[in-house]
């Protein structure tokens, strides 16, 4: 991991978004050569009658605030849900759901409820929180309160955004909105997918003039994205588990366009590239019996198929069509480095990220050592790194 650490000043990290989402710088490395726009262009520089593909997730108000009767304050971090399991239903449940969760301040809570009140429609509702369990990386809590409005409410008006924790700030009101993409539409994140944030209706105008075709993924995104990667070596480090859905119609458009594929983010890359595996399942006839598939850490580096990726997706498309499915679910732990082939995405929207991070290190699967290049030339003309930071475009 020493080869993926660089220097990353403070005065490089954007703690706010520019006021106007598409002027943001753009470099862009194009075949080992490097230069500068600004995003609002990014159009003229992919090909014309291609396919860019997006993460449509939404971020969600997950971090809450509770009280001890003693007044010491718990923080609640709801990560994903654990009953119901099911994102959507999570949301609109009443009276009681639990969630996996981080909490802050732990050790002040070792039994008992914590209470929070807020305001609906001139109601006041007390909000209960139980500690069920603890485990090793989350602790499962259960959520009760005294009326009929759902998780999902209770969410958007007590809940703050979780903004990244290398911004060095609590998150503000602007947040709710900056800290989302445009297009933003399925609830269940905790971080944004910060390539996405450049994008305009102006932006999409010029991509539809050049006939570049859109088409939306779902992955919601979780806290392990901010891990860094704390071993001495890739090997050692824990990839952590993300949900994503792909419907059947947008792997049509990605068997008509596989030589042309842009993918916005880390997130939809991974997404992307999880698809490969899942088809290569289908095609060796292991399928889980809930049609939720599951794609493992290194599951790409111990399977050398020679499958071509118009192959696999076709598979998951006759899977969906056979057992009447309109959208794939599944999950992924997949980890992309230095060293894998890239079967799906051809090009990539991304961000500046973290040095010794995972996302590092899928950016230097497309450019190898050239990252550090990138970086350097990028840190030398005052680009602004993180998430509401300048973006790049990958064309290997």
């Amino acid at each position: 991991m020493d080869q993926f650490d660089y220097d990353l000043p403070d005065k490089n990290i954007a703690k706010y978004p520019l006021e106007a989402r598409d002027t943001s710088k753009l470099l862009i490395y194009n075949k080992s050569e490097i230069s500068q726009d600004i995003f609002a262009n990014v159009a003229t520089h992919l090909p014309n009658d291609s396919l860019i593909v997006f993460n449509n997730t939404k971020v969600i108000s997950a971090r809450l605030f509770f009280h001890k009767t003693s007044g010491a304050q718990i923080e609640v971090f709801c990560l994903e849900p654990n009953d119901p399991k099911e994102f959507g239903l999570a949301f609109s449940t009443t009276k009681t759901c639990r969630w996996n969760c981080m909490v802050g301040n732990l050790k002040k809570w070792k039994s008992g409820q914590v209470f929070m009140s807020l305001e609906i429609e001139n109601e006041t509702i007390e909000v209960r929180a139980t500690l069920i369990e603890r485990l090793e990386t989350y602790n499962i809590v259960e959520f009760e309160w005294n009326t009929e409005c759902s998780f999902g409410e209770i969410l958007d008006i007590a809940g703050k955004i979780p903004i990244p924790p290398y911004l060095n700030r609590e998150s503000e009101e602007i947040d709710k909105t900056v800290y989302q993409t445009v297009y933003s539409s399925i609830k269940g994140s905790v971080a944004a997918p910060t390539a996405g944030l450049h994008f305009t209706e102006e932006v999409f105008n010029s991509l539809f003039e050049k006939n570049i075709q859109r088409e939306e993924i779902t992955l919601h995104v979780g806290a392990g994205t901010f891990k860094p990667v704390s071993s001495e070596t890739i090997q050692d480090h824990l990839m952590h588990n993300e949900f994503f859905t792909v419907p059947r119609s947008t792997l049509s458009k990605l068997i008509d366009k596989i030589e042309t594929i842009t993918a916005v983010g880390t997130t939809t890359v991974r997404t992307l590239e999880s698809l490969y595996y899942i088809g290569l399942q289908i095609l060796n006839g292991t399928t889980p019996k809930n049609n939720h598939f599951i794609v493992t850490q290194w599951e790409p580096y111990k399977n050398k198929d020679n499958t071509s990726a118009i192959d696999a997706l076709k598979a998951i498309e006759n899977y969906l069509l056979t057992n009447k499915i309109e959208s794939l679910s599944a999950s992924t732990s997949i980890i992309i480095v230095p060293g894998y082939t890239h079967r799906i995405v051809k090009q990539l929207v991304t961000n500046f990220h973290q040095p010794r991070s995972t996302l590092l290190l899928l950016l230097a699967s497309f450019v190898g050592s050239d990252w550090k290049i990138m970086y350097q030339t990028a840190l030398k003309n005052d680009f602004r790194f993180l998430s509401y930071g300048d973006s790049c475009l990958i064309i290997p």
